[in-house]
């Protein structure tokens, strides 16, 4: 069914770094989310009226917030897609996130609501009905909301995007809580024990768990979370494949939205290199990135020392007690100054976020280790962290 409606509305599909195409995309997902949800809305209300249920009368509201959700998502993606202009030079993708952040709070206040009218339903019981049309209703709501939310699943990993894979947990922890409902119309055929009330409080529970995972994941993106590891490591790779270039670090990856990520790094060439050459090199990886990942990536050149025989025993020396105290830190741009009475190993060591030892700590044990391979040797060290 996926593909039939990918095919029957989506042109040229696989090209999804194309806007037009994650628009369509996007537009795709949202309006079959309406579409679904509303038509679960009614059939679950009329399951709820049947059976008296107030968790399958509070789960046809759920969908109704979730057609309101869709609706959401759509406008998110109709506005995501607008160009750069002169406010907005790196575009609009980061509505994407936003809209996301509305489904988060649609699904966080249906869960507050549920747990209102279910406390409401212990307090003041009523007595559930069996009805075969109910049960049947739900079993079938369960499967087309499994259905919907594989469906968002396979669009949101196609083109990245948060709001369809918030739409898709929703649709999940949906039939989670729609399994409680249907859960309290059995029970009603065996028993004339009143669990309606506690039974929409679980599903309150897994509504509002769905909304704040949402919550978190969309916040993630909006603070700035880091570029997915495998990606840097295809475009270090990537820029390692040139000729003359020797090391790469300090990659930055800046999200502005999906399709929408600019980078920058430190590609470290020859010091005895022609400039010229480097230049039309660096030009040249610039451009294949762009049109092999579609990142719009800038390379500075840092010019090392390569063929100095002490200069690179000094450096695998120290990258060797760097290694000693944590293989998740490394060195790079290290350069020698020799003085009359002392040798500055001058570097930049990166060091891992919240590393149980300070950055003072860290210099004072390189130092003590190099001082007794040889005095005279001191170190100009500046800390950095990683920002993938």
């Amino acid at each position: 069914m996926q593909k039939i409606l990918v095919k029957l509305f989506i042109r040229d599909p696989e090209n999804t770094s194309n806007l037009k195409v994650r628009e369509a995309y996007g537009t795709l997902g949202s309006i079959t989310g309406i579409v679904v949800n509303l038509i679960l809305a009614i059939i679950k209300y009329i399951a709820g009226v049947l059976s008296g249920s107030i968790s399958v009368t509070a789960d046809a509201i759920n969908n109704l917030s979730d057609a309101g959700s869709s609706i959401i998502s759509l406008i998110g993606v109709k506005l995501s897609a607008m160009p750069a202009d002169k406010d907005h030079p790196y575009g609009h993708g980061r509505v994407e996130y936003i809209s996301a952040l509305g489904v988060s709070f649609f699904v966080l206040l249906m869960g507050i609501e549920l747990f209102k009218s279910s406390v409401d339903k212990i307090v003041n019981p009523a007595p559930v009905k069996f009805n075969w049309i109910a049960l049947i209703i739900l079993l079938v709501s369960i499967l087309m909301k499994l259905w919907l939310g594989y469906f968002n699943k396979k669009l949101g990993e196609k083109i990245n995007s948060a709001p369809m894979i918030a739409v898709m947990k929703d649709s999940f922890s949906d039939c989670l809580a729609t399994s409680v409902a249907l859960v309290a119309i059995i029970v009603s055929a065996f028993s004339d024990i009143s669990i309606d009330g506690y039974l929409g409080i679980i599903v309150a529970g897994f509504i509002f768990l769905a909304g704040f995972n949402i919550l978190k994941d969309t916040m993630a993106d909006l603070l700035g979370k880091p570029a997915d590891k495998e990606f840097t490591e295809q475009i270090e790779k990537k820029i390692m494949s040139y000729d003359k270039i020797v090391g790469v670090h300090d990659m930055i990856v800046h999200d502005y939205g999906p399709g929408r990520r600019f980078a920058s790094a430190h590609a470290e060439v020859s010091s005895r290199d022609d400039i010229m050459e480097i230049h039309d090199i660096i030009d040249l990886a610039e451009r294949d990135i762009f049109n092999e990942f579609g990142l719009i990536i800038s390379i500075h050149t840092d010019p090392i020392v390569t063929d100095d025989e002490r200069i690179n025993s000094l450096k695998d020396m120290t990258k060797s007690i760097v290694q000693e105290i944590s293989n998740e830190m490394s060195i790079h741009d290290f350069r020698v100054v020799d003085g009359p009475t002392h040798t500055n190993l001058i570097f930049d060591l990166i060091v891992p976020h919240k590393y149980h030892l300070s950055n003072n700590q860290i210099i004072q044990i390189i130092e003590d280790k190099l001082s007794k391979i040889d005095e005279r040797y001191f170190v100009v060290i500046t800390i950095e962290h990683a920002f993938n």
